[in-house]
């Protein structure tokens, strides 16, 4: 019996093109909408048009994973308006690539765009079942239990 194929290479990037930006938005379909019924109209919002959108694909493209920065008065409504400060949000990675270490580099890479931006922290509003996984990546939760689209969150940030 031969061994299995070592997995493909992950590249996450900035979504530049408008064909990476619907790779994010299909990744998100998928997670938020399909799997998780959170209503479209609630998913998408106007910070889409204004937001960094992070990309994971394979090495022969295959979307795997997405996530999203907003900055300067975008992120002002989710950060407190403290200056310096992005807001970390819609990360998804489809089910298939779960456990791979997808959403940590998805993290790191929107973390890059923060810094490259001039940004000092990161804020989340993290699903209260992920709290685990940005506590090990150095995000600390701060606040009580809030709901949003009907799943519990708390607020978490990381000074970068």
């Amino acid at each position: 019996m031969s061994p299995s194929p070592s997995p493909s290479p992950v590249v996450v990037r900035v979504a530049e093109d408008p064909a990476d930006r619907e790779a994010c938005f299909a990744v998100r379909n998928e997670v938020f909408v399909v799997e998780q019924q959170v209503p479209e109209e609630l998913e998408y919002d106007a910070y889409d048009a204004v937001a960094v959108h992070v990309l994971a694909v394979r090495a022969d493209g295959l979307p795997l994973g997405a996530g999203r920065l907003l900055y300067g008065e975008a992120a002002a409504g989710r950060t407190g308006g403290e200056p310096g400060v992005g807001a970390l949000g819609r990360l998804a990675v489809v089910k298939a690539a779960r456990g791979l270490g997808i959403g940590v580099a998805l993290v790191r890479g929107i973390e890059d765009a923060a810094r490259a931006r001039g940004l000092v922290a990161v804020d989340l509003h993290a699903q209260t079942h992920a709290l685990g996984f940005y506590e090990r990546l150095g995000y600390v939760a701060y606040g009580p239990e809030f709901p949003d689209a009907g799943i519990s969150h708390r607020a978490m940030q990381r000074r970068l």
